[in-house]
């Protein structure tokens, strides 16, 4: 498995330092979402510039109005091209929202015969995301909110998914059930990895409920080869950088416990480069609920 970190889990920061520290913990690669940085930049010698600190993994289609990235149909092709041009190998983008009465972006969806083809040129692959359920009474106000209408969607038009643990938590679903008639589809291409509780999303693991490591260790015993792509948001994290990434480590550790091997008891070795074995993330159960995300 390939561990990669999202950018958008220290958005607060600069680009280089967060692509600096996930490098520095040990992390395979970034994902970075198109945001605001995107908007005035040579986007291109941005992304060549990030790739020379640590590899980019993927891209994630903006989700927010950006200048000059015109609709969410354009943003995903601009998306696409910048990926094809950067040699960067997926992307990631959401479903419309029914709530944000995107149905321009839907009627084109449906259009698509082959986005493989279509969109990634069988080049870059197309992945879209599970969404969460939100509101006291836990709607989901995205287009394919439930489970077996996305699959079907994603069969037919040959559309690949990222799955979004912590979306997935917040819904109605049973966790492990739906994580499954996804995993069993053969769609799955990337998956963003947090916890889900109390009514927040992207919770450090431990800080929420969901049974991340049994999670992990499916992934494991079922040879899953593709990205785990860290996903937090900055409200789990300090706000000094030292602590921050004394943070990182341990999730780090955490995740190449159990995602890749088992180390001896007072080492961790991520990449092949031990070093001395840091809290366990066990404790991470003990500590308060982390903040909403914003």
């Amino acid at each position: 498995m390939k561990l990669i970190l999202s950018a958008g889990s220290l958005y607060t920061l600069p680009l280089p330092t967060v692509f600096e520290i996930a490098r520095d913990t040990g992390f395979d690669g970034m994902e970075v979402i198109i945001g605001y940085d995107f908007q005035y930049e040579d986007n291109l010698a941005l992304i060549r510039d990030l790739q020379q600190i640590l590899p980019v993994a993927s891209l994630h289609a903006p989700f927010l109005e950006l200048d000059g990235w015109g609709n969410k149909i354009n943003q995903l092709f601009r998306t696409t091209t910048l990926a094809l041009e950067a040699g960067i190998p997926l992307i990631n983008f959401h479903p419309p929202s029914w709530m944000g009465m995107e149905l321009k972006f839907w009627r084109w969806l449906t259009k698509v015969k082959n986005f493989q083809e279509e969109v990634g040129q069988n080049q870059v692959i197309i992945t879209m995301e599970n969404m969460p359920c939100t509101g006291a009474f836990k709607t989901n106000p995205y287009i394919l909110g439930q489970t077996q209408k996305m699959i079907r969607f994603m069969q037919e038009k040959n559309l690949y998914l990222t799955f979004d643990t912590a979306h997935m938590g917040s819904s109605k679903a049973n966790f492990l059930h739906d994580f499954h008639l996804f995993y069993d589809s053969g769609r799955m291409r990337n998956i963003h990895f947090s916890d889900y509780g109390y009514g927040r999303e992207h919770l450090l693991p431990g800080h929420g409920v969901l049974p991340l490591t049994r999670f992990l260790n499916h992934l494991r015993q079922t040879a899953y080869n593709e990205a785990i792509t860290l996903e937090l948001s900055p409200h789990e994290f300090p706000e000094e950088q030292e602590l921050i990434r004394e943070s990182m480590a341990e999730i780090f550790e955490y995740l190449c416990r159990e995602t890749r091997f088992n180390p001896p008891a007072d080492t961790y070795c991520p990449l092949g480069n031990c070093a001395p074995r840091l809290p366990q993330p066990d404790a991470l159960s003990a500590k308060a609920p982390g903040n909403p995300v914003e």
